[in-house]
């Protein structure tokens, strides 16, 4: 474990000294927030007030609230995902320029040297994602906060369960990599069309039929899913007091995604979780099992 802890400690550090890579992991949830602020908080705001009963006006303050849940959970849930992609590009590099092969001279295994890559991955990741959190919760209390301690506490593990799916994800899809403009050209790919189906960008309730079902199968689509739940709570409790029908309110869960379906039946929040969690524990140990066979092969 001594080993695996050293490797560790020598990625995080190449990874906030190498400026590349730390202001790619940045930039991510940074554009995201110039996106959402210039275009779609309008867009949100004019959905939100289309789904009021006609005629019923509302406080400033919970509409603020309700447009600015949606921006930040739609921001940290492409983050937690696009941000392991960049912070996983260590490993590709150190396999371009041969520092793998160095490493390997020594007695050090194949499948520890994997883990280590996997643990400062996850590491620098939940930096940048929990950082990324920290900021979107000091933007909503500047605007309004029904947020209670108990959704902010559920809000903490949403990020690390998502932020752990996109490590184990991007490992598994970095290990067949060799070069950084492999590495570049998929991480282009996952940050441009990630955020669509996983219904960030758009709700899946606005997709078809069709590819609702098919977005159903992903683990994504329920993590988001989480993030706008604890997002929002005290946002919809917060309409019902103010005299919103209960019906109504239901229409605008149905719209943003709180509540989704796998083929017409109801998923809960304990079956996100996990959905969620059981993803992480498959591509993690299929992320183990890819380095023992590699290992194997390579002896």
């Amino acid at each position: 474990m001594r080993t695996v802890r050293e490797l560790t400690r020598r990625n995080l550090k190449i990874f906030f000294k190498d400026k590349g890579m730390f202001f790619a992991a940045l930039i991510t949830p940074i554009i995201l927030l110039v996106l959402y602020a210039t275009f779609l908080a309008n867009v949100y705001k004019d959905s939100f007030a289309s789904a009021l009963p006609e005629g019923f006006e509302l406080d400033k303050s919970i509409i603020d609230a309700t447009v600015g849940g949606q921006l930040i959970s739609s921001l940290l849930a492409v983050s937690c995902v696009t941000v392991a992609f960049c912070s996983n590009l260590l490993m590709i590099n150190d396999r371009a320029n041969g520092t793998v092969k160095d490493l390997l001279v020594t007695p050090l295994s194949r499948p520890l040297l994997g883990f280590s890559y996997y643990l400062a991955s996850a590491l620098s990741t939940l930096i940048v994602t929990f950082t990324a959190g920290a900021a979107g919760l000091i933007y909503l209390s500047m605007k309004s906060w029904y947020l209670s301690t108990g959704d902010v506490l559920h809000l903490v593990l949403d990020i690390l369960l998502l932020t752990l799916f996109g490590t184990a994800l991007s490992s598994c899809i970095h290990f067949f990599m060799n070069t950084s403009g492999q590495a570049s050209a998929v991480g282009t790919i996952i940050s441009a069309g990630y955020g669509f189906i996983c219904g960030a960008y758009m709700p899946i309730s606005s997709f078809s039929k069709g590819l609702q079902k098919v977005l159903s199968f992903l683990p994504g689509t329920y993590g988001t899913a989480l993030l706008k739940n604890h997002m929002l709570r005290g946002v919809f409790e917060e309409m019902k007091e103010a005299g919103i029908p209960q019906q109504a309110i239901e229409g605008m869960r149905n719209g943003i995604d709180c509540n989704l379906k796998f083929f017409d039946n109801d998923v809960s929040i304990t079956a996100m979780y996990i959905i969620v969690a059981v993803s992480v524990v498959v591509l993690t140990c299929a992320f183990i099992a890819m380095n023992l066979i590699n290992r194997k092969k390579k002896n």
